[in-house]
């Protein structure tokens, strides 16, 4: 799988959240001022390069839907993250987190129970 650019992920998450659309439907959710029409077009056909979307053709109109499920790059952006920052280290990420976000120990607690319960129920 291929990394995204940030312009990249904004387009595939308008795609992952409102299912199948087009460009000028992306375009009208975004916020003002709305970007030219050529530029999400443009990222939408690299997107589809990447394998990340497909199309389907109505007449001169292309609805792009997903190939790549959400959950599977979210999986494939965080082992990045982890190997590139936390020399491949879950618990080291994990620390920085507690760390940085001065999680406190009830907090942990609570993630770790959390994490065990939707464990058991797969």
């Amino acid at each position: 799988m291929k990394r995204l650019t940030k312009a990249e992920e904004e387009v595939m998450q308008m795609i992952w959240e409102n299912g199948p659309c087009t460009v000028s439907q992306m375009i009208a959710k975004m916020e003002e001022p709305h970007p030219p029409h050529s530029t999400i077009s443009s990222i939408v056909r690299i997107l589809e390069k990447k394998g990340f979307v497909d199309h389907n053709t109505y007449g001169r109109t292309h609805e792009y839907f997903h190939l790549v499920e959400k959950e599977a790059y979210s999986k494939f952006s965080l082992s990045s993250l982890v190997s590139g920052y936390f020399e491949g280290s879950m618990n080291n990420l994990v620390s920085f987190l507690v760390k940085e976000n001065d999680m406190n120990l009830k907090e942990l607690t609570k993630l770790i129970q959390d994490l065990e319960k939707k464990d058991k129920s797969k």
